[in-house]
């Protein structure tokens, strides 16, 4: 793996941590505001997402984005419900087969998911963008 590659992933990890703390704030916020612990929890996941769109296409993977790529969005929320998906079927499969407590098991899975999630997001979300050069060569 590159340098840059490295640094990219840091960066991505370091998104991780603010979406994380976006949603907990957001989540909080509701909830004491009244809102319902379940809509509190999908609004500050929603919060903790935009969060991170915003700051993985400027930041993370600037050197890759596309202007005018609205599609982006479309496959980022995808990324996002599977991740949200892999992480939950992790959990069970981590807690059910293996014995391990909620907790543990969350910690087990999250570096999976980060690199599932991570690997997407570079594919998919933001793929390497076309070059005169390559064009060319197609």
């Amino acid at each position: 793996m590159s340098r840059a590659e490295v640094m990219r992933l840091v960066r991505f990890c370091e998104v991780g941590a603010t979406n994380t703390a976006v949603t907990l704030v957001a989540y909080g916020l509701l909830v004491h505001a009244g809102c319902p612990g379940w809509l509190a929890s999908a609004l500050g996941f929603a919060a903790g997402a935009a969060n991170g769109y915003h700051w993985n296409a400027r930041w993370t993977f600037a050197d890759r984005r596309r202007e005018g790529d609205d599609g982006a969005r479309l496959r980022y929320v995808a990324v996002q419900g599977a991740g949200s998906a892999a992480s939950a079927l992790g959990v069970l499969a981590a807690h059910h087969a293996l014995g391990l407590a909620h907790l543990a098991s969350e910690i087990v899975i999250l570096p999976v998911v980060t690199v599932l999630t991570y690997g997407l997001m570079r594919t998919v979300v933001f793929p390497v963008r076309p070059t005169p050069d390559r064009a060319l060569s197609a």
